[in-house]
């Protein structure tokens, strides 16, 4: 038992939130410090690093190749301690196409698959206000500075610190995003899976959430720039619906825009949401279909040549004896131990 008094005292609500409850306060937190760290990262690129003094003028942002890694930085580092918050309670999905996902091929329940997108989207959209609480002054500065109030339609800079939307080069077509968020989020989910598959090389002690950040650092900095690399549907939903609310109306929902020299889109908004989430169906079956599958068929042949693989110590890659056809030889395959099994059930697995 540990040695600090719950807040909530020993009686009966302390027992209610060891199960599905305390799973979803997981989650709205992990996103929450997602949020809060992601959009607050590009609130300091757009906002208040111009409105400070510290870039060239008040409306001078994305100059260079700079500032987009300061916000693919940014946001690994928020998905990193965001998987570290909440990734001992509820395994950290933190995003609606991981839960979906692990529903599809790791055995997740899909009962809890609704009400944990529901406390993404919560947490995602409480992380969105602090960030406009926090640099409210400095976002309607710039408008000011730019001549883009938020209720003109036209404050495309400042919304883009809370969702996301299509480069211009797309001409306002719906196959390149989508596309984009599809094969953006793929490849999260397999670097997910591969990160926390005990049976591949697995990262070790408790480094995964920072791995993990790293894979979204990636993918930002190769995929970001086509569509704000949302990959994410609570990260783009949830913050789009505080931005309509705040002011920004049309842009943000149905997210419409047109910036009258020929930059423009409509009905963006579903894009962010249904492109992850075939996205991170497609990428776990990949990741099983080439990896998943071979690391489990090895496992098996190696049983079979040694008996029972024991699971309190890592096993020497199993060989026939001497003389045998080395066509029969089993490749080495990694093999959890006990404490590492526990620690991978299926619904304790950190993700995004």
């Amino acid at each position: 038992m540990a040695d600090i008094t719950p807040l909530r005292g020993e009686g009966r609500t302390v027992g209610r939130i060891t199960g599905l409850w305390g799973e979803l306060m997981s989650e709205f937190f992990g996103v929450f410090v997602l949020i809060a760290f992601g959009d607050g990262v590009v609130a300091m690129a757009v906002a208040a690093l111009p409105g400070s003094g510290r870039t060239a003028g008040p409306t001078v942002i994305f100059q260079a190749a700079g500032d987009w890694l300061l916000i693919t930085w940014g946001w690994a580092m928020a998905v990193a301690f965001g998987v570290w918050v909440a990734g001992g309670v509820s395994g950290a999905h933190l995003n609606p196409a991981v839960t979906l996902a692990f529903a599809v091929r790791r055995r997740f329940s899909w009962r809890k698959v609704a009400p944990y997108w529901a406390a993404q989207i919560v947490g995602a959209f409480a992380g969105a206000a602090l960030v406009l609480l926090v640099y409210n002054s400095a976002i309607n500065a710039f408008n000011l500075a730019n001549h883009t109030p938020r209720s003109g339609g036209h404050a495309l800079s400042t919304f883009a610190i809370f969702a996301t939307f299509p480069a211009p080069y797309f001409h306002g077509t719906i196959a390149g995003p989508l596309v984009d968020q599809i094969v953006g989020t793929a490849f999260l989910l397999i670097f997910v899976v591969a990160l926390i598959d005990l049976r591949n090389t697995a990262v070790g002690s408790n480094l995964a959430p920072l791995a993990i950040g790293l894979a979204v650092a990636a993918i930002g900095m190769s995929y970001g720039a086509n569509a704000g690399y949302a990959i994410n549907p609570a990260r783009d939903f949830g913050p789009r619906l505080l931005a309509f609310f705040a002011g920004w109306g049309h842009v943000a929902l149905p997210g419409t825009y047109n910036s009258g020299t020929g930059f423009a889109f409509s009905n963006y908004f579903w894009i962010p949401i249904v492109g992850p989430l075939i996205g991170g169906v497609v990428g776990i079956v990949l990741y099983d279909l080439f990896i998943g599958d071979v690391l489990h068929a090895r496992l098996k042949k190696a049983e079979e040549v040694e008996g029972p693989i024991p699971e309190t110590a890592e096993v020497p890659s199993a060989r026939e004896p001497a003389g045998a056809d080395a066509e029969t030889a089993v490749p080495e395959a990694r093999r959890p131990d006990t404490a590492e099994r526990r620690a991978e059930s299926p619904d304790r697995r950190a993700g995004t």
